[in-house]
């Protein structure tokens, strides 16, 4: 019984990697990805896409009392295959497209003759925005300044 609840948990686990990775997407990254799956499944609309608003929270500090920061956009959808698994796309922005391609590939990859076109696919995003992070921290570090104090000698 163990077993059965550490491959649920494990497959919980990559499937919350995955669709947090295909929000982040490129519409682009989507659209090479779905070109590449053939043949093409049936797929039909269940929820959306649909775009609306969410109130953003935060707490000063980290640990303090939460307070509305704003509001942020955000797209969603849900589809449903021919062959009967359900996928759900969200993500921030208003690209509904977008949001209906990555609830395809939520469900494409719960299908094992697609999980390895999908996960190539995530393994590309996930590099591309590792590459991105890095270029960042680089960027960031060239304009770090060290400060120091000098003391001086008269009193």
């Amino acid at each position: 019984m163990d077993a059965i609840k550490q491959n649920d948990s494990m497959a919980v686990g990559g499937r919350k990697r995955a669709m947090g990775l295909l929000a982040r997407a490129s519409a682009a990254e989507l659209q090479a990805g779905w070109q590449s799956i053939e043949p093409k499944p049936d797929v039909h609309p269940v929820r959306g896409p649909e775009t609306g608003l969410v109130m953003v929270r935060g707490r000063i500090g980290g640990g303090g009392d939460p307070f509305n920061l704003g509001e942020a956009t955000v797209s969603r959808a849900t589809v449903r295959l021919g062959s009967g698994e359900i996928g759900h796309g969200q993500l921030l922005g208003n690209d509904r497209e977008k949001a209906r391609l990555a609830a395809v590939f939520d469900a494409l990859h719960q299908r094992p003759e697609h999980r390895q076109a999908v996960e190539q696919l995530i393994d590309a995003v996930e590099s591309r925005i590792d590459a991105e992070d890095r270029k960042q921290a680089e960027e960031t570090a060239a304009t770090r300044v060290d400060f120091f104090t000098m003391v001086r000698g008269d009193n």
